[in-house]
């Protein structure tokens, strides 16, 4: 097992605006054994993205493991109301840099 980078496993990983006070984060994978294996794996957890985003884990609106659709759907409230003063990423386009470097133990090629 080497750890690889989450954009190495995943086919989608994507944050989106939900609103103007929160921001949803996505990640989805191409097939069911490579979602079950990060999940699996207990790296992707309500304590990392708490850490990631510095948001308290009580904070996280929504954190689960969807396996219809072979996804983790993750929705944060925003540090600052969509549109305010000092906000830098209207459309939330750029808020999922953090999960793309989270590290998950998998089979080396």
């Amino acid at each position: 097992m080497v750890d690889t980078p989450l954009r190495d496993i995943a086919k989608v990983i994507r944050s989106k605006n939900a609103g103007p006070f929160e921001i949803t984060l996505d990640i989805v994978f191409k097939t069911r054994e490579d979602f079950e294996a990060v999940k699996r794996s207990g790296v992707i957890t309500k304590e990392l993205v708490s850490q990631l985003y510095n948001v308290p884990t009580q904070a996280i609106i929504t954190f689960g493991f969807f396996e219809l659709v072979n996804a983790v759907k993750i929705t944060l409230p925003r540090p600052r109301a969509q549109g305010g003063v000092g906000e830098t990423d209207m459309h939330a386009a750029q808020q999922h840099v953090p999960l793309q470097e989270i590290r998950v133990p998998w089979p080396a090629s």
